[in-house]
């Protein structure tokens, strides 16, 4: 079994998210873990968790990071974390895979789909192992409960529906620990 851990020095979580119609908004979580257990050297058997502090939310806008923390969104004081555990881990095609699993943010949780590239395998300046990933998806914000919108004069809501996720992770290989023979 290998272990690897998300170096968040080198590695971003990020999200957008339509505004007024026809502009996007872009934030991130500044604290976060993540982790891979995975048998085989391909990653195909992976087990993946993942946790982000909703308050290290950031949109470069304070007012507006303290409404998404506010009960009208992420409700940070009763639900501090949101996290994902994965269920399948599948391969599609050479550094490419699709990972289910369910995401839990404000108490509710679904499950999600994100697709994945693999971007291979480094040695840090350390020495230590390293692994890259890019993850992509989106998600119906109203599924978690993330459900305060207004109209515009324009008759369009203030903030979209679907959230685009990003994250670009590099995980270090932590534990290696070997078969018995």
């Amino acid at each position: 079994m290998t272990n690897w851990k998300i170096d968040p020095i080198h590695s971003e979580i990020k999200f957008k998210v339509k505004h007024l119609v026809v502009s996007t908004v872009t934030g991130q979580f500044k604290t976060f873990d993540a982790a891979i257990d995975s048998n085989k050297d391909d990653f195909t058997d992976s087990k993946v968790t993942f946790e982000a502090d909703v308050d290290s939310i950031s949109t470069n806008n304070e007012m507006r990071d303290g409404h998404l923390r506010s009960a009208d969104f992420f409700d940070a004081e009763n639900h501090p974390k949101m996290n994902f555990v994965s269920t399948e881990f599948k391969k599609v095609s050479d550094g490419s895979f699709e990972m289910t699993g369910d995401m839990t943010m404000r108490g509710i949780t679904k499950p999600v789909t994100l697709n994945v590239a693999y971007n291979g395998l480094a040695k840090a300046m350390d020495g230590s192992e390293i692994a890259a990933f890019e993850i992509t998806g989106k998600l119906n914000r109203f599924d978690f409960g993330l459900q305060w919108n207004t109209l515009t004069e324009a008759g369009g809501f203030a903030v979209g529906a679907d959230i685009k996720i990003e994250i670009f992770a590099e995980m270090k290989k932590t534990i290696e620990i070997s078969k018995a023979a």
